[in-house]
Order: C-alpha cells, then sequence, then structure tokens
C-alpha cells in the first residue's frame, strides 16, 4: 500500500525530477507532483511525493523533515484528503463608474 507524502518550503524551482532523486534514497518512488499556479505556471512552493511502502514513507520523513534542501528547510509529513469546500458564488461583475 502506497503512502502519499506533503512536501512543503520548496524552492520554486525544485523540480519533479529532483523529488524523485531525493525521496529514491529512502525508497521506491510511485509518483511526484510538483503543485504550479494555473496562471503563471510557476511552482506554488509544495508538492506531493508518494512512496510504495509505508515504511519507506516513514524513512523518508524522518530523514528529510527539516533538512535543507535547494536553500530552503523542507516541511514533509503524510498527506491528509482534500477538505471538501462548499462551491463558489458566480462571480459579480458591476460597473464601477
Amino acid at each position: 500500500m502506497s503512502t502519499r507524502l506533503y512536501v512543503g518550503n520548496l524552492s520554486f524551482g525544485t523540480t519533479g525530477d529532483q523529488l524523485q532523486d531525493l525521496f529514491g534514497a529512502h525508497g521506491a518512488v510511485t509518483n511526484v507532483d510538483v503543485i504550479v499556479d494555473k496562471f503563471s505556471g510557476r511552482s506554488r512552493g509544495f508538492g506531493f511525493v508518494t512512496m510504495e511502502t509505508p515504511e519507506a514513507a516513514e524513512a523518508a520523513i524522518q530523514a528529510l523533515h527539516g533538512k535543507n534542501f535547494d536553500g530552503r528547510n523542507l516541511t514533509i509529513n503524510v498527506a491528509r484528503p482534500r477538505e471538501e469546500r462548499p462551491p463558489r458564488a458566480p462571480r459579480q461583475d458591476y460597473d464601477r463608474a
């Protein structure tokens, strides 16, 4: 059973390949997602790494949480499911004359 990890405080230049290499030293990595802004295409400074086993995930957390990577101290923990948000109301465009 795989375990998905939240990886926070990433430098804006960090790539998925870099995370794959970093986490791969602690076990098999099945997926890497660096979250990017949909308008600018720039990293939002966090991502998710899925480790093949819970043991590999725990080893990665123990080894990498707080570690300086690319000039930033990483925040790593087991990812929680995304919370449901109520639908947003449609935007009202009013004339501001």
